[in-house]
Parts: C-alpha cells; structure tokens; sequence
C-alpha cells in the first residue's frame, strides 16, 4: 500500500505514476508502451513500403504498355520485385503452357489465364497486407487492457481507502491518477493504430484494383493474339 502522497506536479509527472502504481498496473502499462513501440514500426514500415510498391507499379505498367514486344519485355522485367510484374509472369507463363501445343483451346486458355492472373495478384494482396491484423488487434485490444489497468488502479485505491479510513483526497487522488494514466496509455497506443490500419487498407485495396485492371488488360492483350491467331 502507497504512503498518502502530496499532489504536486512531480508526484503526478508520467513517470511518477508509473514508478507509484502497483506491479499489475505497471505491467499494463509496460506492455501497452511495448505495443505502441511496436504500432509506429509498423506504420513507418508499411508507410514506406506501400509507397515503394505504387512507384514501382506505375513505372513498370507505364513501360509495360510503351512495350511493343512482350517476349522481350518478360526477359527484361518480369523479374522485378513487384505485384505486378509477378502477375504479369504468371500470364506469361500460363500463356506459353497453353499456347504450346498445335491446336490452341481458346476459351480454355482464356479462362486459365484469367485464373493464373487471379491467383497471382491475390497471392500478392496477401503478401502486401501481412503483419497489417497486427494494427487491428492493438487498435481493438489496447483500450481494453488498458481499462483493465484503470480497474484495478482503482480497486486498490479503494481497498486503500478503507484501511486508512481516510477518504481525503490526497489518498485517493494518486491511485485514481494511476488507474486513469493506464486508460490513457491505451488509448495512446490503440488510436493510431486504428487509424493507420484504416488508411493502410485503403492503400491496399488500391494496389489490388490497380493489379486487377493491369491483369484485365494484359489478358484482353492477349485475348485479341488468340483471336489473331498469333
């Protein structure tokens, strides 16, 4: 049980509250500070590495479509480290399997270029948003551990209370502050979390429209070589 302690600025400093909490409170509070560490990592990563991908996807579809022969465009770009040049391999791909015999099935070949296109682009969303549920759990967890800190903050100012027998609010104030820093911190580490985690998959969903209309055209480009009979 904490000694009743004066309300000055420093005994109510961060610092002071987390030294003065109980070892429950300041676990919570330790373990929220390490999830709010570990959201702006995360934000930081994602942030430059969804920016990276969209320099990269236009570069390569603004060449792609400058190409006038896609054979030698494959040899030269197919393996970049981008969604859409991945994409764009697996239609290669599936293209010279189906194409390669005499007789050429075209709504078969059709149809598997549109699922190897799909799978490759899906593949590649899932790739993109890895580790991104990480942003929802903290935004969606944190508040509540911290409320549970707040709880328990307050429970054992209470249980404070009465064995001082002393409801003054010098005793009170600095388990009340402790509890409520808890609820604070939560909040710290959850909000931008949720906030990033919105934007990133806004950011997300773009890439996998932007990789779906590249594969809808790639397989039109190669629907009208099937029908030319080239």
């Amino acid at each position: 049980m904490n000694p009743v302690f004066n309300m000055d600025a420093a005994t109510m400093s961060p610092v002071a509250l987390f030294i003065q909490a109980d070892w429950v409170v300041k676990f919570v509070m330790g373990g929220l500070l390490l999830a709010s560490i570990w959201t702006w990592a995360l934000i930081i990563a994602f942030w430059r590495r969804l920016g990276r991908i969209r320099k990269g996807m236009t570069g390569f579809e603004r060449d792609f479509w400058k190409a006038e022969d896609i054979d030698a465009f494959y040899k030269a770009e197919a393996d970049k480290d981008l969604p859409s040049a991945r994409v764009f391999a697996a239609g290669v791909k599936e293209w010279r399997r189906s194409t390669a015999g005499g007789s050429i099935d075209k709504h078969g070949t059709r149809e598997r270029l549109a699922t190897a296109m799909g799978a490759a682009a899906a593949l590649e969303i899932d790739r993109i948003s890895d580790r991104l549920n990480i942003l929802a759990t903290i935004g969606s967890v944190a508040p509540f551990v911290g409320l549970f800190g707040t709880v328990w903050g307050i429970m054992r100012s209470f249980t404070g209370i009465a064995q001082a027998q002393n409801s003054s609010l010098a005793v009170v104030a600095p388990g009340i502050a402790e509890a409520l820093f808890a609820t604070a911190i939560g909040l710290f580490a959850a909000i931008p979390a949720v906030i990033a985690y919105n934007r990133f998959s806004h950011g997300v969903n773009r890439i996998e429209a932007a990789l779906n209309r590249f594969a809808d055209g790639f397989h039109t480009t190669l629907s009208r070589q099937l029908d030319g009979g080239r």
